[in-house]
């Protein structure tokens, strides 16, 4: 039989208790029926999260950053490689437990629209051709092809969700058709049509009125009608209590329930479907409904070999976790998520220099792995990757905290900073942001507005030590650390080079270090717009494109989307619309991103690819 058959068969042997039970993410084993306990929930935005060791690749933004799809392929199975060989141990207990199944909430595909969003560090960045195509290849990775799915991918949060955070469980957004279309859904079309996710998460908020995981428009008409998605749908979490206690649509948790079962949403994550058999008892929802649910969960679970002996994935072994291979994976997708913004010659760095590594940044753990994170069994600091790869003499000064100093030390702090600077060569300064300072609701200790962003400035701390530094003389590698776009107009202006670091991963700092001192030439490029200042944006509540992003904003910014340096020159001829003849001039290879733009009317990326250009390459790119 076919696994919805199976699945079919299955759900009619169950009593209505038992199928409400199994729409819970903490779903009981039913015994009679030899169905093991499952908890749907786990995380792999950028490697197996919260459960133990594991690669830690790039932040989501890093790895957007690179252009480059097939890499994210590459990543996204050692990912499912690494989450595979986990279940497979974790199973032999019986049963799995939180973040050990093989249903995954992930990727965040969410358009990074305003740079204040704490949250905007998990997601592709501001375009939707850009997010679509390297979450199509992350889907790919993570589910495999063949007979059996490697793991369930799920695309959230669906739809019309980027803050702010203190807002997101009771705002209600309302865009124009055209906004919705081309900038909210138009990633999560291509993906569904091309990638065939598992399943969908819906948001927090409303949209048009109805809220996110009980929506008619959203889940019927669009996601199961106009976009012919076919998995199961599964709220994040908390979401359905949301309905009645801050939408305030219905009065209890088990009308909740059911106007969200109705809807299409399938899997509670929270205790709403907690509820469900009172809902049906209430008449509020029927029990075909919840049947139609069930057998989509369980059609997954059988694709997904849970009920088989023979699926080639459960051969899987630990021996695959942080292995040679997804470390060197690793190293390469970091060298590819930094962006080269500034540099005056300085880049890259000679061997033999005295080079003096100042900055909250150097020496931080907490900056490598950004959030939604595992635990890397070896890293490298940016400190850490410097001190490897730098053969004269690294000297260190923290220089001050990340956004303030204790007063006591404070002086010390920045004396120390300032004489090890005048005894250098050229210093690299490890400043900006940190997951302490920008994430979600709840996890940014540092944040004044719930995770979010109240500016785009450096912390008045971090400006101080920065001119301190300047005032020496000695030449400036300016290395920001953020996982979106920070204000760097003065940097621009005064350092003599600019380098951006989004959360780089447990490799991130011998990436950095193989960039500064030439082991590798950089190529990554901007997936968002960096303003010069918050006062150009329009206010972050209004969801409205207009001002927003490198399609709709009318300013002048620091630097736009799709930029980023190396350290040869590419020339680009554009023959015609879709061919371009690249000519390299540089002495290291550098693997190339070529954007294809078009005007609808405003400039709108259309594609993209990468190549590998070796010194004195001519080579023509064809789209």
């Amino acid at each position: 039989m076919s696994f919805e058959q199976r699945a079919k068969e299955l759900v009619s042997r169950m009593t209505l208790a038992e199928k409400c039970s199994q729409m819970q993410y903490r779903s009981p084993a039913i015994e009679r029926l030899g169905v093991p306990a499952y908890n749907w929930w786990n995380e792999c935005l950028h490697g197996v999260a919260r459960a133990g060791c594991a690669t830690v690749f790039p932040q989501a933004i890093g790895m957007a950053a690179s252009f480059d799809t097939a890499l994210m392929r590459d990543v996204a199975d050692a990912i499912s490689d690494e989450a595979r060989a986990k279940y497979n141990e974790f199973r032999t207990f019986g049963g799995t437990q939180w973040y050990q199944g093989l249903t995954y909430w992930s990727p965040n595909i969410n358009i990074f629209r305003d740079p204040r969003w704490g949250r905007g560090q998990v997601t592709y960045g501001e375009d939707p051709c850009l997010t679509g195509k390297m979450g199509a290849a992350f889907v790919r990775g993570l589910q495999g092809e063949g007979k059996y799915r490697k793991l369930d991918a799920t695309l959230k949060h669906y739809a019309v969700h980027s803050g702010p955070e203190t807002l997101r469980h009771e705002f209600d957004v309302s865009v124009s058709n055209r906004d919705l279309y081309e900038t909210y859904l138009a990633a999560f079309r291509y993906i569904i049509e091309n990638a065939h996710p598992a399943a969908v998460m819906g948001a927090y908020n409303r949209a048009f009125g109805e809220p996110c995981c009980a929506s008619k428009r959203l889940l019927g008409d669009v996601l199961r009608g106009e976009f012919a998605f076919d998995g199961y749908v599964v709220s994040d979490c908390g979401a359905i209590c949301d309905i009645h206690e801050h939408h305030h649509l219905t009065n209890s948790p088990a009308e909740s329930a059911a106007l969200a079962v109705n809807r299409g949403c399938d899997l509670n994550c929270g205790k709403a479907y907690e509820w469900l058999l009172e809902a049906v008892g209430q008449g509020l929802v029927s029990e075909q409904t919840v049947t139609r649910s069930v057998e989509r969960l369980f059609t997954a679970r059988m694709r997904l070999g849970m009920f088989d002996d023979d699926c080639p994935y459960d051969r899987i072994g630990p021996e695959v976790i942080e292995c040679g291979e997804h470390r060197a994976r690793n190293l390469r997708m970091a060298e590819e998520s930094i962006v080269l913004l500034k540099n005056d010659g300085v880049l890259p760095l000679r061997q033999g220099m005295r080079v003096t590594v100042i900055g909250p940044n150097a020496d931080s753990r907490d900056v490598l792995l950004g959030n939604y994170n595992g635990t890397p069994s070896e890293y490298y600091t940016l400190l850490g990757g410097i001190q490897t790869v730098c053969e004269g003499e690294t000297l260190y000064a923290e220089g001050c905290g990340l956004v303030r100093t204790d007063e006591q030390s404070a002086p010390a702090l920045l004396r120390e900073a300032v004489l090890r600077a005048r005894r250098a060569d050229a210093v690299v300064m490890t400043m900006g942001m940190s997951p302490r300072m920008e994430s979600e609701e709840g996890d940014a200790c540092d944040s004044t507005a719930g995770g979010d962003r109240a500016d785009l400035e450096l912390p008045a701390v971090q400006k101080e030590l920065y001119e301190a530094v300047l005032a020496t003389g000695t030449p400036i590698v300016f290395v920001n650390v953020s996982g979106s776009c920070v204000s760097l107009c003065r940097q621009q202006e005064t350092a003599n080079a600019v380098v951006q670091c989004f959360y780089p991963g447990a490799m991130g700092g011998l990436a950095l270090a193989n960039i500064l001192f030439g082991k590798t030439a950089p190529s990554g490029r901007l997936p968002v717009t960096f303003y010069r200042s918050a006062d150009d944006l329009p206010p972050f509540e209004d969801y409205a494109m207009d001002g927003r992003t490198y399609k709709f904003f009318k300013g002048d910014p620091l630097y736009p989307f799709g930029f980023g340096l190396t350290y040869g020159e590419v020339e680009e001829n554009w023959e015609d619309d879709s061919t371009v003849l690249l000519t390299y001039k540089g002495s290291l290879p550098v693997n190339y991103t070529v954007l294809q733009f078009e005007y609808i009317p405003h400039k709108s990326l259309r594609d993209f690819k990468k190549c590998l250009l070796r010194p004195g390459d001519v080579k023509r790119v064809t789209f």
